[in-house]
Parts: structure tokens; sequence; C-alpha cells
């Protein structure tokens, strides 16, 4: 399915939600966050951050019953359980981090990273910023994203949307985009599956040509001109833009009773 027809089912499933005015912009990422998983079923869903964290929390409360999600340590937990919260569970399997790795290779896994750098045709750089040499700003280092793009399904989650993170080409390349995977041969290109991006403005994905980043769905009150002014590249437009759907009144309720009565996600999106 491609982003398009999945924002077309979407919407579909998001018929009779209340008005988008009613709705934060933190809420619609939340939503746009957990339909990355759709269609996944039986698979780990690994979210790095609260905002795909509740959308994970979401999808699987909802549409994606089958997802496999973890209590931050060692333990498949069921259930639905608030952000900041220790999982009640009941627990459904224990996964040590050996393990963690069986899954990634085996390609059953769909992890949704947040780059500080990204490029037209999905490289991510979370490592450092300026001459690898001597870097202007040390991050976090390449840790598991090589292996990641590589081997399972990857979307992205990018809390700010500015041109200096949607960059013509990463410092470093730690996530692989489908230009160096094409590059890098049939062992880095096989199993390479970025899916997803979502941002506070927008929703894209890979559907440009030769796998470019394309505009899927801009969130209510963002206009296409805005998405545009704050990427640094060219984006691939097909035709009209339609707006980013709103959760349904029960994903309302589970996001505001539920996965986040706190209203931690309010800190991470300013609409």
């Amino acid at each position: 399915m491609t982003g398009l027809e999945a924002v077309g089912a979407a919407a579909a499933v998001g018929a009779g939600s209340g008005a988008a005015g009613d709705v934060s912009r933190a809420e619609i990422c939340v939503v746009a966050c957990a339909e990355a998983w759709r269609g996944d079923g039986e698979i780990a869903a690994s979210p790095m951050g609260l905002i795909p964290t509740a959308g994970a929390r979401l999808a699987r409360a909802t549409f994606e019953p089958d997802l496999l999600l973890t209590d931050g340590e060692a333990r498949f937990v069921a259930g639905t359980w608030a952000l900041g919260r220790p999982a009640p569970g009941p627990v459904e399997g224990w996964i040590p981090f050996r393990s963690v790795f069986d899954l990634l290779w085996a390609g059953r896994r769909h992890v949704m990273m947040t780059p500080a750098q990204i490029d037209r045709y999905g490289n991510a750089n979370i490592s450092a910023i300026g001459d690898h040499a001597r870097p202007a700003r040390q991050l976090l280092g390449v840790r598991g994203a090589p292996g990641n793009t590589v081997n399972h399904p990857t979307s992205y989650w990018v809390p700010r949307h500015q041109p200096r993170v949607f960059v013509p080409r990463v410092d470093m390349v730690c996530g692989v985009g489908y230009d160096s995977g094409r590059a890098a041969g049939p062992a880095a290109a096989a199993f390479l599956d970025l899916r997803r991006v979502v941002t506070n403005l927008a929703v894209l994905d890979f559907g440009g040509p030769d796998h470019a980043l394309r505009l899927v769905s801009v969130h209510p009150g963002v206009a296409v001109d805005e998405v545009v002014a704050a990427t640094g590249f060219e984006l691939a437009i097909d035709g009209a833009v339609p707006e980013t759907r709103p959760p349904t009144p029960a994903e309302l309720r589970l996001i505001r009773e539920v996965i986040d009565p706190a209203g931690l996600r309010d800190g991470e999106v300013r609409g």
C-alpha cells in the first residue's frame, strides 16, 4: 500500500471523528505515528520517543492488536498503560537483549527513530553534526541505525520540522537511505524498507522518484507551502495533498484517559 492509499484507508477508519479544532496537534501526531504500524501484524514495535510510544500503544489498542510491545526492559507485555508509568502486565513473553538481534535479523521488528538529520532518500544521521573528524556537535553515535534500516521496517519521528533537520545530504549516514543502499549493493538494499516520516507538520513517505521523500498529508492548520519552506530540499508532491486524519472519538478517549492522562504529549508538540 502506498502512502497516499494508506491515508485514504485511514480516513475511512476515522470517519465520524470530532472536529479538528477539538484535537491538539500532538494528538494528530500520535495518530499519524500509530498509522505507521497499520498492517504490520505480529511484530515487535520499537517506538523511540514519547509521541511514537503513544502511537504504538494506540495502534495496539485499536487496529493492530497483535503488535508486540515491551515494558522497556526485557518483557513483552499485554494491555495498554500510561506514558511514564510501569507496565502492569500481564507478561506475554521474555526478550533478553540477545533475542532482539534475532528479531532484527529476521525482519520481525518495526522501529521508529528520531533523526537529527534526514535527507531526500532517507539517509538519517544520529551521530554528529559537521565534519566527522571534528564535529561541531556530538550526538548519540551510530548505535543500531545501520542494522535497523537494512534488516527491517524503519520509520522516523521529527518533532520539529525544519531545514536543519531535512537537509540536502546528511553529515553522516547512520540510518541507510535508498540511494546509499543501492550504492552499497544487494546486502544493504535487499531488505531496506523505509516506511514513513511523521513530523509536527506533516506525514511523508518514500513514494517519490527513486524512493525520494514525498509529502503524503499535512496536519490540520498547516499549509503545503509551510512544509515546503521547512524542508531543505525539493519534496515530491503528487497533486492535491490531503489533511492528516484526526483521531476517532474512541482513539481520542484512549489518548487522553488511558495512554497519556498527564498530557505529556503537549510538551513535545505544541500546535
